[in-house]
């Protein structure tokens, strides 16, 4: 997997912890460089750890579907972009948004780093079909997400939430055209 597509994959996968992390910084009044960090280790520290769960789950499911990895992942990767797109541009009218109460609460710390993480599970899953290494793709995976959810949480307290949705459509639509890239790939190379 060439580096490029590395960094796009990451960067699809850590808009959503982006996107909560401008919450969290909405949520508090004064932002403290401990606020940024803690956010930003939990979301990092989470998307690394994901992948690699979701990747050796894959392991003992590859050969049986060797076939037709490309379109599982394919799939997968449209599915979570998909569903990114579609949560940010339908959300429900009238019904007011959730914001964390205190994301100085680890538990909501954790609540929110396991559900921004459960997609890269997903493409942990895929790139193990794709026999593809995780390592570099984990660890740029948690970099990234890192500086962004750092970013986030200063951007939120300044900012409010005026991107979030454009942030998430954004995430949601780099890993639909990965999953378009990856199938291509494939099928050109059969073809």
């Amino acid at each position: 997997m060439s580096f490029i597509t590395t960094f796009l994959i990451s960067l699809g996968l850590a808009m959503d912890a982006f996107a909560v992390a401008i919450g969290s910084g909405m949520a508090l009044k004064k932002v403290k460089l401990y606020d940024a960090v803690l956010v930003a280790t939990f979301f990092g520290g989470f998307q690394l750890f994901m992948p690699l769960l979701g990747w050796i789950a894959g392991l003992g499911i590859r050969e049986a579907i060797s076939g037709v990895d490309h379109w599982i992942a394919f799939l997968l990767l449209g599915f979570i972009g998909g569903k990114m797109v579609h949560e940010s541009l339908y959300e429900e009218e009238g019904v007011e948004e959730t914001k964390p109460s205190n994301p100085r609460n680890l538990y909501i710390l954790l609540g929110l780093a396991v559900a921004t993480s459960i997609d890269a599970l997903a493409v942990g899953l895929s790139v193990s079909l794709l026999q593809t290494s995780i390592v570099e793709l984990a660890v740029v995976i948690g970099i990234v997400t890192f500086v962004l959810s750092f970013a986030g949480v200063y951007i939120g307290n300044r900012v409010g939430n005026f991107c979030e949705k454009q942030v998430t459509i954004l995430g949601g639509v780099i890993l639909i055209g990965i999953g378009v890239k990856i199938l291509m790939e494939h099928l050109m190379v059969a073809g």
